[in-house]
């Protein structure tokens, strides 16, 4: 399905693909850590995805080899999104359950509004400026300060780092806005996520000696999922997604990768589910969407 032909139906057929797909990732990145160290884990996903996207791109005849303008955006998601985000999320959920992890690493585009705004001179407007206050304050409500354990020294690290990653996620969003593109994001993923496995294994293998696995039918499939569906398949469908709708839908649809995320967790992992968890994340949703509403417009 070439993105030339793709029709709107299949566009957004293909958006609920990528939904389903991230969202249910995880459900999966949480279990991985039954196996492997975190660091490990990241890197494991990464190399799985790095080959997912080769035979990918093998079969759509996409491999093309970079040129030397396209290594900044390679440095960039290889190592900030599909490096330090990997990273810091399998990190931080050590303490932290899945379906709150997934909440928390999608108050990315809150990041970004200000982040656009002082390196890119964007404008904030008022649905942007009220996106943002709403987002923050879902964050408050999910925290609670009167009810946080602050004395609970790994909520408080577990938290932060999945905060810290989505900061990162978010700095790698402003320069792929000023990035003037010359190879197709599509090819360019190879790339990253060869990059990106490379550098977390070198880390992985610092910070947590050789990796001791044991290897089962379920770690497999695990594995299998993450590099071929939770990389390469979303990968390749949001590419498709971003050239046939517009950015606003698509953004808006995206949001829907917490909200799966975390009923997910819910079902699969048996997560309770709190009422403050519940208004922060519609919160977050509700000021992302406003301020994608005002980009759009």
């Amino acid at each position: 399905m070439s993105t030339a032909t793709l029709s709107r139906r299949h566009a957004l057929l293909l958006l609920g693909v990528v939904v389903l797909a991230w969202g249910f990732t995880w459900i999966v990145n949480k279990l991985l850590l039954h196996y492997m160290t975190p660091i490990w884990a990241a890197a494991a996903r990464s190399i799985a995805g790095t080959l997912a996207l080769l035979a990918l791109g093998l079969a759509l005849r996409r491999v093309a080899r970079p040129v030397k303008a396209d290594i900044p955006v390679i440095l960039s998601v290889g190592l900030l999104h599909m490096g330090a985000f990997a990273a810091l999320v399998s990190l931080g959920m050590l303490y932290v359950p899945a379906g709150r992890s997934a909440v928390l690493a999608y108050t990315t585009p809150l990041w970004v509004i200000p982040g656009a705004w002082l390196f890119l001179g964007e404008s904030v407007g008022r649905a942007r400026q009220a996106g943002l206050a709403l987002g923050l304050l879902g964050l408050v409500v999910i925290f609670n300060p009167l009810d946080f354990d602050w004395s609970n020294r790994d909520a408080l690290v577990g938290n932060g780092l999945i905060l810290l990653a989505a900061l990162c996620w978010a700095a790698n969003i402003v320069y792929v806005r000023a990035h003037r593109w010359v190879t197709p994001p599509f090819e360019l993923a190879l790339w990253q996520a060869l990059l990106a496995s490379i550098v977390l294994s070198a880390v992985a293998y610092a910070a947590e000696g050789a990796p001791r696995v044991t290897w089962s039918a379920e770690l497999s499939w695990l594995l299998g999922y993450a590099g071929v569906f939770g990389i390469a398949v979303a990968h390749w469908a949001a590419v498709n997604v971003n050239r046939s709708l517009p950015a606003g839908v698509t953004s808006i649809g995206l949001l829907g990768v917490p909200v799966f995320g975390l009923l997910c967790a819910a079902v699969a992992l048996r997560e309770p589910v709190s009422v403050s968890l519940l208004a922060g994340m519609a919160l977050i949703v509700g000021g992302i969407a406003a301020g994608v509403i005002e980009r759009r417009a």
